[in-house]
């Protein structure tokens, strides 16, 4: 159970860092999150090479730690599927972030719900290896049918509250997304 509660929330969590790294036409460092630079051989995170600060709602910032990476930070951020246009000024790198339009917001959300669901099938799937297990511990004879009936009761009973706050999350990311 404690396990299965662990990988359900391990989910969770990975579901939160996926949205974060949505769109919703307002600045949030977290947009910049997935962008990889190519910097001293090697493809590092964008935040191991740069400050990224947001200092107004429809503005980002980025200053490299190394001057020399300006451009490697300004092809990275290109090359990422954002769609934001980078201006260098030579010591920072500014990243307006243009008004969403409603195709746009309606293909987010679309984006948005198939990650919910594959939030839904890591959740069950967590679901599934832990009646696996049960039915594994009743066929050794270490746990009788009427337990292993109320334990999977209980692994049910998490996997829908796990599934349930997957669905707020989403609710209020499309909310998010949808707010003009």
């Amino acid at each position: 159970m404690a396990d299965a509660q662990r990988r359900m929330e391990g989910a969770l969590r990975a579901l939160s860092t996926e949205f974060a790294g949505v769109r919703t036409g307002r600045a949030s460092t977290a947009l910049l999150d997935r962008v990889q630079v190519t910097a001293y051989g090697t493809r590092l995170p964008l935040n191991q090479v740069a400050t990224v600060q947001a200092p107004e709602a429809r503005l980002l910032t980025v200053q490299p730690f190394d001057r020399q990476l300006m451009k490697a930070v300004e092809k990275g951020i290109l090359e990422s599927d954002l769609g934001l246009t980078p201006s260098n000024d030579g010591k920072l790198i500014r990243l307006p972030i243009p008004q969403l339009t409603e195709e746009r917001r309606k293909e987010l959300v679309k984006v948005v719900r198939h990650m919910a669901e594959e939030g839904r099938v890591a959740v069950r799937n967590v679901r599934r290896d832990a009646i696996r297990h049960l039915e594994e511990l009743v066929k050794n004879g270490s746990v009788g049918d009427d337990e292993e009936r109320a334990a999977e009761g209980r692994v049910q009973k998490l996997t829908d509250e796990h599934v349930a706050r997957i669905d707020d999350l989403l609710k209020r990311k499309e909310a998010e997304i949808m707010e003009v």
